[in-house]
């Protein structure tokens, strides 16, 4: 079975492409305030009412790549072979997701901009619902459980959803010195390990916990 879009479908997907790029693209540029969705699809091309047929507002628009990807995390979830453990599979998919998605320097600037505006976050709180939603769904299938009556599914999909939230805040920052995927990827270890206790951080110059010890070095 051929499941490749039609040529109609890729073209409607193509102009959503183009109007959630050049929304983006407005709102860093010329900011929030005055962007309007005419000012959108004038970008684009197209007309305002084309603009409304996909978008009902500019700030869905401006964070409707994030919502674009929980649809393509599900998908992919669903294509991975059904007796591949359930969290390598997680691993699997939504890692790429997150190397691949929006530019670095836009996606921490758009992570700016969600902060700062309250619509805009609330879009970002739509789109991680989403996610979780869709990944429910689709890990019942993976584990024979209902997403509408058991707690596991549900539970893993919002754990998986909440660690790429964290993920993309402590990212955003700036302060960690390390890729969006490599913090990621050590949320997901940690969730899959049932989220041990780290060991305490031992500050510059503070000498080594010796308590345990009983007695003196070996000579």
């Amino acid at each position: 079975m051929n499941d490749e879009p039609g040529l109609r479908e890729r073209k409607k997907l193509a102009t959503r492409r183009a109007l959630c790029d050049a929304a983006l693209k407005l709102a860093l540029d010329e900011g929030i305030a005055a962007l309007t969705p005419d000012r959108i699809a004038e970008e684009v091309d197209v007309s305002p009412r084309t603009f409304r047929n996909y978008f009902s507002s500019k700030e869905e628009a401006i964070v409707a790549g994030l919502q674009d990807r929980a649809h393509e995390v599900a998908d992919n979830l669903r294509r991975r072979p059904a007796d591949e453990p359930i969290w390598e599979s997680l691993r699997a998919v939504l890692v790429p997701s997150l190397e691949s998605g929006i530019a670095g320097h836009d996606l921490m600037n758009l992570l700016g901009l969600i902060r700062c505006h309250h619509a805009l976050l609330a879009e970002h709180l739509t789109s991680f619902e989403d996610l979780s939603r869709q990944l429910a769904e689709v890990i019942a299938e993976r584990t024979g459980t209902d997403a509408g009556r058991d707690v596991y599914p549900r539970l893993l999909a919002d754990a998986s959803g909440i660690a790429v939230k964290t993920s993309l805040s402590l990212w955003a920052t700036g302060t960690t010195g390390r890729s969006l995927a490599d913090i990621f990827g050590e949320a997901l270890d940690l969730l899959s390990r049932g989220l041990p206790l780290p060991a305490p951080a031992r500050c510059p110059g503070m000498p080594a916990d010796h308590s345990g010890d009983t007695g003196p070095p070996a000579a």
